[in-house]
């Protein structure tokens, strides 16, 4: 895989995005470390972790297991400025939990990929028209909503986040999703990590790469 691939094309081959909450930027920075030696590429940190620009930007540039840049995504963008701070500080997509307007308009100047939030169909239907849709809460829908919604916007980019267990993965991505964010749960030992993004894997659309 190359840094040509885009981030969304990324995130459908990896099929579990983990979202990131931690104490702390050092936390943070070791716990995103572990997961792409575990060949994790994408990871997301959300702005609720104290000090989340200094961990995005003391991650940009690490390489996953096999050699592949990361791809650090930023989460609970809501404002302007924290999507501007989060790109300067290297963030490879930004993320929100629900339509927010002022982040699109920075992501679509800086040419950033932006997985928007929404909740109803119109609002899946609007983000995905830009790029991709983070449907959230997703446990308050479950699965069967994704089937639904995969029934009439057949081309659009899901990924539902939001009180999903690793268990629970394989429901959402048979219902439709393309990936499926995970908050908590994750394995913390090395091989069983690694055999959770190994299992989920598919090949990138961008270069064919079935990590």
């Amino acid at each position: 895989m190359t840094m040509s691939c885009h981030p969304y094309a990324v995130l459908a081959a990896q099929r579990l995005l983990p979202v990131l909450r931690s104490t702390d930027a050092d936390a943070a920075v070791h716990r995103t470390t572990a997961l792409l030696a575990a060949g994790c590429r994408a990871v997301e940190l959300t702005t609720s972790v104290p000090g989340w620009a200094d961990a995005v930007s003391r991650t940009a540039g690490l390489t996953d297991s096999a050699g592949r840049p990361a791809l650090i995504g930023v989460g609970t963008v809501t404002t302007a400025a924290q999507a501007e701070s989060a790109l300067d500080a290297g963030a490879a997509f930004l993320v929100s939990p629900y339509p927010a307007p002022e982040v699109r308009v920075v992501a679509d100047r800086r040419g950033a990929a932006f997985v928007e939030g929404g909740f109803t169909p119109g609002e899946i239907a609007a983000a995905a028209r830009h790029g991709a849709a983070k449907v959230f809460p997703a446990h308050a829908l479950g699965p069967a909503y994704v089937r639904s919604l995969r029934a009439v916007l057949p081309q659009a980019l899901i990924i539902p986040t939001g009180g999903i267990s690793p268990a629970g993965v394989g429901d959402w991505l048979d219902a439709g999703a393309d990936a499926v964010g995970i908050g908590s749960g994750l394995p913390a030992e090395p091989a069983e990590l690694a055999a959770v993004f190994t299992a989920l894997a598919r090949p990138c659309a961008c270069c064919g790469d079935a990590r």
